[in-house]
């Protein structure tokens, strides 16, 4: 593992600007073919370093990660995307664990008070959410707000997170079944809900949200929330199908109407490992609490 996480951060330190910020795209030349990448890419670099840092891997890895994560922040003050500021929490989060930094407490409230602000915007009766549409990676919202929670300790935080991961589950558990958000158009307020295409990412998210709401909330339907969410890597989905392939360890690219995308790229396979992981270190933690 860790050798893959030092090329990984080399490659990081590379993407890197002078300003903090990240390129999105390199060429097989290794010349960058943005000026600019997209703040989703930022986030989840700076995301991916507060891992490493509140990780096992080796002193110096934690220290590229920490330098690369700190000349990040300049990102924060300019970014207006919202899958942006969850993935920065994430990220704060993470490092705050392995090493506390006061300020960072105030970093978390800022952002947590931008998804609050976002929801009372946005939200109405019959739409508990931040936006006026479902698209991707939905649950890092209100699971990024479950992380300023947990920093900040903001009732408001906790109670705004519960009400959109309510309103996502219900959304997207159909008969039993987790049926993600089709980027088939997406889901705007008030339209048609697409049921494909069907994205590893979407279960993934869900499953490392719920089980964070579980963490925080100790309430056990997240924890059948998450095995729900989960089962649709096993074939427990629309079309029942198995979208994780035991044979070569991958997952599937997606499900559309009519077939299984059976491409198995690196984001599908990392997306159903960091979701089986986190499930198993729920359930690991939930055995312990019964032994004793």
């Amino acid at each position: 593992m860790a050798p893959l996480i030092r090329v990984y951060l080399a490659f990081l330190n590379h993407m890197q600007r002078p300003d903090g910020n990240f390129h999105n795209y390199l060429s097989y030349e290794r010349t960058y073919l943005d000026m600019e990448g997209s703040e989703d890419s930022a986030g989840r670099a700076l995301w991916a370093c507060g891992c490493t840092l509140n990780s096992s891997v080796s002193k110096e890895l934690q220290m590229v990660a920490k330098d690369l994560f700190d000349r990040g922040l300049s990102v924060m003050g300019k970014a207006v995307c919202l899958r942006f500021h969850a993935a920065m929490l994430l990220g704060l989060y993470e490092y705050h664990q392995a090493m506390p930094v006061d300020h960072f407490r105030d970093y978390a409230k800022k952002l947590g008070n931008i998804f609050i602000q976002s929801f009372q915007d946005q939200a109405k009766e019959d739409w508990q959410w931040f936006e006026p549409y479902l698209t991707y990676d939905n649950a890092r919202l209100p699971q990024a707000l479950f992380a300023a929670y947990r920093l900040v300790g903001e009732p408001q935080f906790l109670e705004t997170a519960k009400k959109a991961m309510d309103f996502l589950l219900k959304t997207q558990i159909m008969d039993g079944n987790f049926v993600p958000i089709g980027n088939d158009g997406w889901y705007k307020r008030g339209g048609k809900r697409p049921l494909y295409d069907q994205q590893p990412l979407e279960a993934a998210a869900t499953v490392e949200a719920s089980v964070d709401a579980y963490y925080v909330t100790k309430n056990k339907c997240y924890l059948e929330a998450a095995e729900t969410a989960f089962g649709w890597f096993l074939g427990r989905n629309s079309r029942k199908v198995m979208v994780y392939n035991p044979q070569t360890g991958g997952c599937y690219d997606g499900i559309s109407q009519q077939y299984i995308n059976l491409n198995q790229g690196a984001e599908s396979s990392i997306c159903y490992l960091l979701a089986r992981l986190k499930l198993e270190e729920v359930w690991q933690g939930v055995l312990c609490q019964k032994k004793i």
